[in-house]
């Protein structure tokens, strides 16, 4: 495993420990090889003591020095600017010297843990070095993982996929999306497939709305300088939030094979109802935190965060209406919203049935029967819950909701693996399943560039402001109100 941007964040957080996991539980061979790539200067030792020290910092998973001694015999790093072309003859060579002596089969895999402008320029210079495609002979395999954002825009998207498509094919391509990777997530597919019961209600007869919330309770910190080139709509919905929506409202693939799955997925997609610039104003709010208290902390406004200009107008919040025209959905709205220094860090897919067409409890306040939900739980405390409402003992008719509950840690132990291990082993064995084909990710973009370009084009509407640990602006209330209909109190 090659990783471009060896000593970057992502490979800190998230990429060395989740290999190291994998290690401990043996799903990867004793001969597992990961070259590291960074422009520090370094040695093969000091860089093995670096990865420790970050694997140490996970209290649930430390190492222990039978793992790490079979682990860091495989870890090797070169110091090198990956943007320098001629660094990947001396790449080349070295990745073979290790397959020699570990054993790896020829098998590569390419991991761009790198900003997003970096990925062209990489995958040309692979291309140009013959390091692409699958090896000559057949020996082993060729893989890459491309972090999202997988371009910014529509066009941009349509252009990466050019340069990536002209060096790998695209089962060599994997494009990662990590909450694809979370139990609860995979777990939607399995809850609506292989039980009988709710798949009859899951549709437009029984289904009052849907509502997809992607909250955290931080601000931007000192990512504001990349914040400022993402935002709300490109950092999480065209990604995170519209893939969580396809699971929920594709129909059932015939098989769950990786080619089927996705399919159903970027068919549902399609079918989302496209915006015209005036559905884009009235069918979304966008917003930006302000001062307030997070975490009973005080928080200062984007505003005043590091690397955000004064004058910034972007989104840190936002909300959207979607539509799905098919038989299944019409007239079923997708209330999604996703934001910044919220009031708490929570994931979730809410399914709000119908209320019951005749209240037949007369002497029962009407007000004391709410809505049946289904809720999703995505991160923290993942698990799904289903609102139901049930009648509190006593002589008196009096009702009040109720939660069934299902908890992955309670049920199934504590620790689960992180979305990265899943993601990272699905790769290996070539299971693209969880992965966006480009197909979904071009769709996924022209979903949102009326958004994009009607709030770029928008340059004199003031952009709401919401306290640092609300539930977000006040005109996102009013997105629901307008329909009778309010937000899920979390």
């Amino acid at each position: 495993m090659i990783i471009f941007g060896g000593s970057g964040d992502l490979t800190r957080r998230k990429l060395i420990p989740a290999l190291y996991r994998l290690s401990k539980r043996r799903m990867i061979p004793a001969g597992f090889t990961i070259v590291g790539i960074a422009r520090s200067p370094m040695d093969d030792g000091h860089y093995r003591e670096l990865l420790r020290a970050w694997i140490d910092k996970d209290p649930e998973s430390p190492s222990d020095p039978e793992t790490w001694e079979t682990f860091a015999q495989g870890i090797h790093y070169m110091s090198a600017d990956y943007r320098n072309s001629s660094m990947y003859g001396e790449l080349d060579k070295l990745i073979s010297e290790k397959d020699a002596i570990r054993r790896t089969g020829g098998n590569r895999l390419y991991y761009l843990a790198i900003p997003p402008s970096d990925y062209a320029g990489i995958i040309r210079n692979l291309g140009a070095n013959n390091m692409g495609g699958e090896h000559t002979g057949g020996a082993g395999w060729t893989r890459v993982i491309i972090e999202k954002p997988f371009g910014r825009d529509l066009q941009s998207a349509q252009d990466l996929n050019g340069v990536v498509s002209s060096v790998f094919s695209e089962d060599q391509i994997y494009r990662i999306d990590h909450y694809l990777g979370k139990e609860t997530v995979q777990n939607i597919l399995v809850f609506r497939f292989a039980n009988g019961i709710f798949e009859p209600i899951w549709n437009r007869q029984f289904i009052d709305h849907v509502q997809i919330t992607a909250a955290e309770n931080i601000g931007v910190g000192s990512r504001g300088a990349y914040y400022e080139e993402a935002g709300a709509l490109r950092d999480m919905v065209q990604n995170h939030v519209l893939q969580l929506l396809a699971l929920v409202a594709m129909e059932p693939p015939p098989d769950f094979s990786p080619a089927a799955v996705r399919s159903e997925k970027a068919k549902v997609l399609r079918s989302v109802r496209s915006f015209t610039p005036e559905d884009a104003r009235r069918l979304s709010v966008r917003a930006q935190y302000g001062p307030g208290f997070t975490g009973g902390k005080e928080a200062q406004g984007y505003l005043a965060e590091r690397g955000v200009a004064p004058d910034s107008r972007t989104e840190t919040y936002a909300a959207i209406k979607f539509n799905i025209d098919n038989w299944r959905w019409a007239n079923v709205p997708f209330y999604v919203r996703t934001g910044k220094n919220l009031a708490k860090r929570v994931t979730e897919i809410a399914i709000v049935f119908q209320r019951t067409p005749h209240f037949i409890f007369r002497n029962a306040p009407r007000d004391q029967v709410e809505s049946n939900v289904l809720a999703f739980r995505i991160q923290p405390d993942e698990g799904i819950t289903l609102k139901i409402t049930a009648k509190l003992p006593g002589q008196a008719m009096e009702m009040r909701p109720v939660n069934m509950d299902f908890r992955y840690g309670s049920t199934f132990g504590p620790h689960l693996a992180e979305a990265y291990e899943r993601l990272l082993l699905d790769c290996m064995l070539g299971d693209p399943t969880l992965f966006n084909r480009i197909d979904s990710v071009e769709v996924a973009w022209s979903l949102i560039q009326p958004f994009l370009d009607t709030w770029e084009d928008d340059r004199s509407s003031p952009i709401p402001q919401y306290a640092s640990g609300s539930w977000g602006p006040a005109e996102a209330d009013e997105l629901l109100a307008s329909e009778n209909r309010n937000w899920r109190l979390l």
